[in-house]
């Protein structure tokens, strides 16, 4: 029951998405928590994806298990590790998920960008997400150009050979022309189904997010 969370883009929905499975999976009573292997970004001591995450969990993990890598730099993971003087190492990620998994029924893991973001020099996301060997849910930014960045990303996560467990259409653009047509046309084309449509809303809230999402189409494929 743990799934990775990744997105067309960054800035598409992906923590208020994960929060909300959280909420939905600790509703029909299960222990649940949220990791963010990599945060960058982070003005204290607690980027705010993460501090949503835990707000969102009810499981009491350590820091340093829910999000093993902090950087101050609002860039690219391995450039902000980079200018960190330090290298992601996709072992330390894996031993903290490791860590969660043993005391949660329900892991959700929330990824930095998109499904290729680079890691280090030599891994990006979709490698980790491979490694966990966990089903991804493809949060999809409703905006102008999403059509191209969603099938492409369910492309690659097929083309891992990852299961793609479902989607979720997060209207970013509140005035976005023809959203149910384009909502039909990504419909058409990725044979995951749609976990749910979360309206624009002006100050988001993962907990009326919740009630949105189908999770027993979830639990079903589990």
């Amino acid at each position: 029951m743990n799934y990775f969370v990744t997105g067309t883009d960054t800035g598409v929905g992906k923590t208020l998405v994960s929060c909300a499975l959280l909420h939905a999976f600790a509703a029909r009573e299960r222990r649940v928590v949220g990791m963010k292997p990599v945060a960058a970004g982070c003005d204290d001591d607690m980027h705010e994806d993460v501090r949503q995450l835990r707000a969102a969990s009810n499981v009491l993990a350590g820091l340093g298990q829910i999000n093993p890598y902090s950087f101050v730099r609002p860039v690219a993971p391995h450039l902000a590790a980079r200018f960190s003087g330090v290298r992601i190492s996709l072992d330390r990620i894996l031993e903290a998920y490791s860590e969660l998994n043993a005391q949660a029924d329900v892991v959700i893991v929330e990824g930095a960008g998109g499904f290729r973001v680079p890691l280090n020099d030599e891994q990006d996301s979709a490698d980790l997400v491979q490694q966990m060997n966990i089903p991804v849910v493809l949060v999809i930014g409703m905006r102008l150009g999403c059509l191209n960045h969603a099938l492409l990303t369910a492309e690659a996560i097929a083309a891992r050979g990852l299961t793609l467990a479902g989607w979720v259409a997060n209207v970013v653009d509140a005035d976005m022309a023809m959203l149910d047509e384009n909502i039909a046309a990504l419909k058409m084309r990725i044979t995951a189904p749609l976990l749910g449509i979360v309206p624009h809303q002006a100050q988001p809230d993962a907990r009326e997010v919740a009630a949105l999402l189908d999770i027993d189409t979830l639990e079903l494929g589990a």
